[in-house]
């Protein structure tokens, strides 16, 4: 984690999946750069683990557990955010879940509908609220950057579901990018492949290729990661990255080979 260098002074910030992995290095490097981080996220003790993590700035940081799926409870978390921060500066949008590796007629359609929910009506939802308090305030405007990933791209074999919200995202950001600019709104898309987390631990044993064989993958650090949103986040508001991509130099992407 980087020192402040204070480009997020009295900045706010709320970003969604902040108990683990890409949420918690993106929330504690906006907390080292001095912004006020609102943590979103189903778990209240995975929260409080970022939170404890920041160090001296966990006083600028307030968790808030949240279901994005839910619209009352996105509802009551941007409530708080209004209430105890006054603004809102930037949303990561971050908050997302894969399925089991299957054939598409294997997959449950309820596990489909519980991804969708997630990765897609999720981030709606966050998006609209945090619209809501960027239109209002004063002055105007405000960041959100959505978490989209190399599966906004191209599929991994068996990941019907993900592969679909997350080129889904792409659109969503496009429309948020569009419709939101007048009101001094900028709207990006971070498209990331293989940072090391939890979630990408198993590339390391071996995952399946489009050939059917399984390989190991290489990984980068998630710090990059972090890194990228918190430039992004660090524009003025005249100036917008639209989609950028973050991978590990080496792992299959284009074509996946």
């Amino acid at each position: 984690m980087q020192a402040n260098n204070g480009r997020g002074s009295g900045k706010v910030a709320v970003v969604t999946g902040a108990g683990s992995g890409i949420g918690r290095a993106v929330a504690l490097q906006l907390l080292a750069e001095g912004y006020q981080v609102v943590l979103a996220g189903r778990r209240a003790d995975a929260l409080e683990e970022t939170r404890v993590a920041a160090g001296a700035a966990a006083a600028r940081a307030i968790a808030v557990p949240t279901d994005v799926c839910v619209e009352a409870s996105v509802r009551d978390l941007f409530e708080l955010v209004q209430a105890r921060c006054g603004r809102l500066d930037v949303l990561f949008n971050n908050a997302g879940r894969g399925a089991p590796a299957v054939p598409i007629e294997d997959l449950p359609v309820d596990v489909w509908r519980s991804v969708v929910d997630t990765n897609l009506t999720g981030m709606f939802l966050c998006a609209q609220a945090a619209i809501r308090i960027m239109k209002a305030q004063q002055p105007q405007g405000g960041r959100i950057i959505n978490n989209g990933s190399i599966s906004a791209h191209a599929p991994r074999p068996y990941s019907i579901a993900y592969t679909s919200t997350k080129h889904a995202v792409t659109g969503l950001t496009k429309s948020i990018s569009l419709d939101t600019r007048q009101y001094n709104i900028a709207c990006g898309q971070i498209d990331i492949g293989n940072a090391a987390t939890e979630m990408t631990d198993r590339m390391v044993k071996g995952v399946l290729q489009p050939d059917h064989t399984t390989r190991a993958e290489p990984r980068m650090d998630v710090q990059h990661v972090a890194n990228a949103v918190a430039s992004m986040a660090a524009l003025p508001l005249d100036a917008n990255v639209q989609f950028m991509t973050i991978m590990a130099t080496n792992m299959p992407f284009l074509g996946r080979g």
